[in-house]
């Protein structure tokens, strides 16, 4: 018997709502490819009720309910939040293996980041209060001055679905932390976890209307979000085409966004690394997560002295990586979250080669899996610059490889992509990766590793990976506007105009 999903409903004002067009989206477990359950389908309509939820929660009480709370108040929620979601890590954790096709071991990983990202902003909730009516110093004694931070109002928050409930708590905990009211719309193909965080927020008593989650098609539930003129905010992360989409909506309302898009992320291997250590962060930085991460280091650019000893040490790396149901215990490979996805990374390999390219090692479905989306850890050689597998996101296991000889020629190769979210660099010569760790355009740099992640530390790229930054205190930030407050606090009169006379 396959495991099934619960049937949950849309969560809008703090009840369970069925959507108004009673739609819904099957989903199908990537790994046996069976419809294991469905979620609701939000449209438009959907989204005007939880905007207008979202409104009243933050204008509840004129506002001490939530947005001009303290912190404190807040900071107790969030980690109400925080507590259910350790108690439940073994359920989620297995609902979300079965709904994205990770490995059950990287999913509990995901649950327990979850939580950690919770309690993380609970403390900068309660730090918030410290930080209002900050005085700054003026150059005329007359005035005085102070910043309040304020929550920037209703967001609308988008996410995909490589990391579900980790996507959507790095933008649903700080918004919350800040008092702002948020409408959650995941992706389609992965959302079932994010209807339990639905659950639990039910089950820890949040204020109706503070998190209204909407689960749907991204024309359906995404674009009208997006450009609902009672939105104060958009925040993103998923493709650079949708994103260029999103940016165009809000710009009709000079609606800030933030937004976290795509990667072609590279690894730069000099001559002097320990090939095994290299190797592992290598095959770890691009096949975790099955491959499909916006920061993956796709792009390995190894030095041409150790190329050959490094590519066959890899291939045993890799070789040696288990691929299998997410859910077999010591997976460290599952299948990709679709079959669109499936077609559309094969079609990049047999691109690859119909370009001149060459599949060093895997390429095709595993043998062993007759069924699920599943495909092999993938290395490409003989890549040129102008070709697609060294330009676009695969976004699954696919790595390219080109060689080099010098440090110039390294970080010329590693810069040439429109994209800079990721890079990393392996070598023992420490000097040598602070040099190179500065020419890299990127908005986030590993040093002898890739895809180290923490909560603590701002995430985000340039170029075409997009701007802002999400986590540490700069993802508070995201969801904050600063008010500027000035005080004439002199008795004497001002005396810009001449007074008019008395009578």
């Amino acid at each position: 018997m396959a495991i099934q999903i619960p049937t949950r409903l849309l969560f809008i004002d703090g009840e369970w709502r069925e959507p108004v067009l009673k739609k819904r989206i099957p989903v199908i477990n990537p790994a046996s490819e069976e419809i294991i359950g469905s979620v609701p389908a939000a449209t438009a309509e959907d989204v005007e009720l939880a905007v207008e939820a979202a409104r009243r929660a933050l204008a509840r009480n004129k506002g001490r309910d939530w947005a001009s709370a303290s912190g404190a108040v807040r900071a107790k929620y969030l980690r109400a939040i925080a507590a259910k979601i350790t108690e439940r890590k073994s359920e989620l954790a297995k609902l979300e293996a079965i709904d994205c096709g990770k490995p059950l071991d990287e999913a509990a990983w995901d649950v327990d980041d979850v939580a950690g990202c919770f309690e993380y902003y609970a403390d900068l909730a309660e730090g918030l209060d410290a930080q209002q009516k900050a005085s700054i110093s003026l150059p005329m004694e007359q005035f005085k001055s102070h910043v309040l931070k304020e929550p920037i109002g209703v967001v609308g928050l988008i996410t995909p679905w490589n990391y579900p409930l980790l996507m959507a708590t790095w933008k649903v905990a700080p918004a919350l932390a800040a008092g702002c009211a948020a409408i959650l719309k995941p992706s389609e193909l992965a959302s079932v976890t994010c209807l339990e965080l639905a659950d639990v927020c039910r089950e820890v008593g949040l204020p109706p209307g503070v998190l209204n989650i909407l689960t749907g098609l991204g024309h359906e539930a995404g674009a009208p979000l997006a450009s609902h003129p009672h939105v104060d905010k958009i925040a993103f992360t998923g493709s650079t085409i949708t994103g260029s989409k999103i940016m165009t909506a809000a710009a009709q309302l000079v609606k800030p966004v933030s937004l976290e898009l795509g990667g072609k992320s590279p690894i730069v291997v000099f001559d002097d690394v320990d090939i095994d250590k290299a190797a592992e962060w290598t095959a770890f930085g691009v096949f975790w997560t099955n491959g499909q991460i916006c920061s993956a280091t796709s792009r390995l650019i190894i030095h041409e002295n150790i190329a050959a000893e490094f590519l066959d040490r890899l291939v045993k790396w890799i070789k040696n990586i288990k691929i299998s149901d997410p859910l077999e215990e010591g997976c460290r490979l599952g299948p990709v979250v679709s079959g669109g996805q499936y077609e559309k990374i094969l079609k990049f390999i047999s691109t690859a080669k119909s370009e001149g390219a060459t599949v060093l090692s895997g390429g095709a479905r595993p043998e062993h899996l007759k069924k699920g989306f599943f495909i092999e850890p993938t290395i490409i050689t003989d890549v040129t610059t102008s070709m697609q597998i060294w330009r676009d996101e695969v976004f699954g296991p696919v790595l390219c490889v080109k060689t080099f000889s010098s440090e110039d020629e390294a970080l010329e190769l590693a810069n040439d992509t429109q994209y800079g979210l990721g890079a990393a660099v392996i070598s023992k010569d420490l000097e040598r990766c602070e040099r190179v760790s500065k020419a890299l355009q990127a908005g986030i740099v590993w040093i002898n590793c890739s895809q180290p992640c923490f909560c603590q530390a701002p995430w985000g790229g340039n170029k075409r990976s997009g701007f802002g930054r999400e986590l540490g205190k700069w993802g508070l930030d995201n969801y904050l506007s600063v008010k500027q407050v000035t005080q004439y606090a002199s008795d004497e009169p001002w005396g810009w105009y001449k007074s008019p006379s008395k009578l």
